[in-house]
């Protein structure tokens, strides 16, 4: 099996994406560690976090929300979802449909059936960092990259600002 950085560039040299390779110590992979030790705004990281619709059968989706804010995973998720229960998935169901751990998950090269749900804010910067594919690497490109994607939406209002 292809190792999960590899698959994420290979996406996106497939689609002839511009994008920067950013290597980072895996001890500082998650966001607010990522974003002080390296230097980087919180406003121009974004996460990508996979979603479970609590539904028979269950229901996933990725999201895409700034480190600014706070996905709204009970009501703008849930609701689009349409289930009466929506979680985070855990760390070992991220891993068994993506292949990538926390800290690494990015929406590049994922599995077909996982609908990718982008938070409009996350559209504004000039660029954004993003997960790599694993908790080594981050990638730099332009937010309108993530559009190239498949089963991208961009949805205003998929989060709300962190307090």
């Amino acid at each position: 099996m292809t190792d999960p950085h590899s698959s994420v560039t290979a996406a996106l040299d497939a689609r002839g994406a511009e994008y920067e390779v950013m290597e980072c110590d895996p001890d500082f992979a998650d966001t607010a560690a990522f974003c002080e030790k390296y230097g980087i705004s919180p406003d121009e990281s974004a996460n990508t976090i996979l979603v479970v619709g609590k539904s028979d059968p269950r229901r996933y989706v990725a999201c895409v929300v700034l480190a600014t804010t706070r996905l709204d995973v009970n009501g703008a998720v849930r609701q689009r979802l349409g289930v009466k229960k929506a979680s985070f998935a855990s760390a070992d169901e991220t891993k068994d449909l993506t292949g990538m751990l926390i800290g690494g998950v990015t929406p590049v090269a994922l599995p077909d059936e996982i609908p990718i749900w982008v938070d409009a804010a996350v559209m504004k910067p000039a660029s954004i960092i993003l997960g790599g594919g694993d908790r080594s690497t981050k990638l730099r490109m332009a937010p309108q990259t993530l559009t190239s994607l498949p089963n991208v939406d961009v949805i205003e209002d998929l989060a709300k600002p962190a307090t």
